[in-house]
């Protein structure tokens, strides 16, 4: 398992995250705890959650997913590089969503006691939130830094400009600055290409993807005339997942790449962690599991490496997809 640095900081975190949002729906806590255990057989150190989490999301259930994950670190917190997030709606009052002062100063707090620690290593903003001046969430992750709650903040399904905004008010408050980016990237989409990778190389911004095998499409056992099976995330999360993924175009390109694949004695699920650790900008790809086996095979990509041939085929998946003409679904 490959260590890389987070952008410009010192930390180091391994190259595969472990994704934890099907913890307390999809897994229960045994199993949620057999994930964790294989993902540290594996060698992985770095641990991505969220309050909100699990998914589908639901007040009722909010907050399980820490709380699992905080009572397996219990005597292993120092070994591993942990990251929550903030800005989803936790409660039912006004101030319960968002990124004002007062919910993110809330938010961290409530996170820590449902993680039982007293820092986490990286605090993300889950997504933008248009109502907050961005100086004022910046100051208030400015001051869950300085308060050594959380080591580094970083962001999540921000746009180019958005975190070219965010750089830029941090330098001119000279407050703490976003040292990571969480955006969807994988074979089957790749907009982020395009303007946020090559800021973020620019600004020596950490990328962490999410969706490496595209919400379970890239494992390639998907049936188009079935429909999802049942604790598939397409089935779990809903809409979401097949607004982005569930099309004919899809089905085709996945269906060529597994043909292709297939006669070289190669997993496509291998094949597509492997394609997305092999480019430069990523730091690190989040993979998420609802059993330990699962786990254990996706891990298997970060050793594995694609020939030029096999590379250019993995491009060819994306150049030949249509582009979506809806912009509400590429930016969900």
């Amino acid at each position: 398992m490959k260590i890389k640095r987070l952008g410009r900081t010192g930390l180091k975190v391994t190259e595969v995250c472990l994704g934890t949002m099907t913890f307390g729906r999809q897994c229960d806590e045994p199993a949620s705890f057999r994930v964790m255990d294989e993902a540290a057989r594996a060698g992985v150190n770095f641990i991505d959650t969220a309050d909100v989490y699990p998914v589908p999301v639901s007040l009722e259930t909010s907050g399980r997913t820490e709380e699992i994950v905080g009572r397996w670190l219990r005597g292993k917190r120092d070994q591993f590089v942990l990251a929550t997030k903030c800005r989803m709606q936790m409660g039912t009052g006004a101030n319960d969503s968002g990124l004002s002062r007062r919910h993110v100063l809330a938010a961290i707090e409530a996170s820590l006691r449902r993680l039982q620690t007293d820092y986490v290593d990286l605090y993300q903003v889950h997504s933008p939130d248009p109502e907050t001046p961005i100086d004022e969430t910046l100051r208030a992750l400015d001051t869950i830094v300085q308060s050594g709650k959380a080591r580094y903040v970083g962001c999540s399904n921000f746009q180019a400009w958005q975190l070219g905004i965010a750089l830029w008010t941090a330098d001119r408050i000279g407050c703490a600055r976003f040292d990571s980016v969480q955006p969807r990237y994988n074979i089957l989409y790749r907009e982020i290409e395009n303007e946020l990778i090559p800021l973020c190389l620019d600004q020596k911004v950490g990328v962490i993807v999410y969706n490496p095998l595209a919400g379970g499409m890239l494992t390639g056992k998907h049936d188009r005339k079935a429909g999802p099976a049942s604790n598939t995330r397409f089935a779990v999360v809903g809409k979401i997942y097949t607004d982005r993924y569930w099309n004919d175009q899809a089905f085709d390109a996945v269906d060529k790449l597994k043909r292709f694949f297939s006669e070289r004695g190669k997993s496509l699920t291998h094949v597509s962690v492997a394609w997305t650790l092999s480019k430069p900008a990523i730091t690190s790809a989040i993979i998420g599991a609802t059993s330990a086996e699962q786990l254990r095979d996706s891990v298997q990509g970060a050793a594995l490496e694609l020939t030029p041939e096999e590379l250019e085929e993995c491009d060819r998946a994306w150049y030949e997809l249509p582009r979506l003409r809806d912009p509400k679904v590429a930016l969900r």
